[in-house]
């Protein structure tokens, strides 16, 4: 971690320590290239060129020599024929392209050892770089399948700019990948305490910081304070960008944030019931035991939450004892 302080006199993340998804993948997307089809031909047929196949939100994934996980990858002539869900996801610092075809199922595999992975199970086991070509190649396979229709006129659409547009041939709207921001905020009080709260959807112990949608005319700041009003009941005041990340279940960004509790009086838990079923304030200290003893389950280690849960807490969590 850097040894320099944010706001709150919290050590602040250092590029050794990247958020989530967040680290450099060390992909140039060459959004340049994307309509240009001579460009994308002599690409494709490059001996370099590595392109690996994605499914319902998953790709193969395999056991690297070093013990590592990296995703299937093969020549382009040896990928399965594809007519027109091919996309061109970037070329790296040795001038490799890669491709990504979208298809119905994944490949069948002889090597044993290749397996099916989505986001959340493959995400921290990948290289920053196959980690990033996978959110990449999801995010773009979700949007293509929602979005085989015209919002104007109705019609079917096309795919166009190596799967970056959508095109209606009717009446020549041109449609993009939607991404919808999202906030993502630890909250702290008077006391340094952290707000941690459990949807009513998860395990018991699992918590987590608050989240929610910007909604629209909103700006995103406006956002953390009304989304932790209406989960908690917690009046925010002070609120700080800290980073953000993609998070494509199915096409949102995620916007990370420290806030603070505008006051001791405004610092009551009244959860809403509906999304969260429970909410509390923890002491380093109060959540070291929790964490230590399996009291409360830490979030999700992809998720950028963990790392602001981290941000506060000035170390990686703690694990459990047993």
């Amino acid at each position: 971690m850097s040894t320099t302080t944010d706001h709150y006199g919290h050590p602040e993340l250092g590029a050794d320590r990247p958020i989530g998804l967040t680290a450099p993948s060390g992909i140039d997307r060459a959004a340049h290239h994307r309509l240009d089809e001579a460009w994308l031909a002599a690409a494709w047929s490059h001996p370099t060129t590595r392109v690996f196949v994605v499914s319902g939100g998953q790709v193969l994934v395999d056991d690297t020599p070093d013990g590592g996980t990296a995703l299937v990858m093969t020549p382009a002539f040896e990928a399965p024929p594809t007519e027109t869900h091919r996309y061109f996801l970037g070329t790296d610092e040795d001038g490799v392209s890669y491709f990504a075809l979208q298809k119905d199922a994944l490949p069948g595999r002889m090597d044993q050892s290749a397996r099916p992975a989505g986001l959340r199970e493959a995400g921290l086991l990948l290289s920053p770089r196959d980690a990033g070509l996978m959110v990449h190649a999801v995010a773009l396979e979700n949007w293509q399948r929602l979005h085989r229709f015209c919002s104007r006129c109705g019609e079917r659409t096309v795919v166009a700019a190596a799967g970056h547009i959508r095109r209606c041939q009717a009446c020549g709207a041109e449609h993009y990948p939607r991404t919808d921001p999202a906030v993502i905020m630890l909250v702290t009080d008077d006391e340094d305490r952290a707000l941690l709260g459990r949807q009513v959807h998860w395990p018991e112990g699992r918590f987590s910081t608050l989240a929610g949608f910007v909604e629209p005319g909103e700006s995103i700041e406006q956002s953390v304070a009304r989304e932790v009003f209406e989960e908690v009941g917690v009046t925010v005041g002070h609120v700080e960008y800290v980073a953000s990340q993609p998070w494509p279940f199915p096409s949102s960004l995620m916007l990370g944030f420290m806030a603070r509790a505008a006051s001791p009086e405004g610092s009551v838990i009244d959860v809403d019931g509906e999304e969260i079923h429970e909410a509390r304030w923890f002491s380093r200290e109060d959540l070291r035991a929790a964490f230590e003893s399996g009291e409360v389950l830490p979030p999700s280690g992809i998720s950028i939450a963990a790392r602001l849960v981290e941000l506060w807490y000035g170390e990686p969590l703690p694990k459990p004892l047993a």
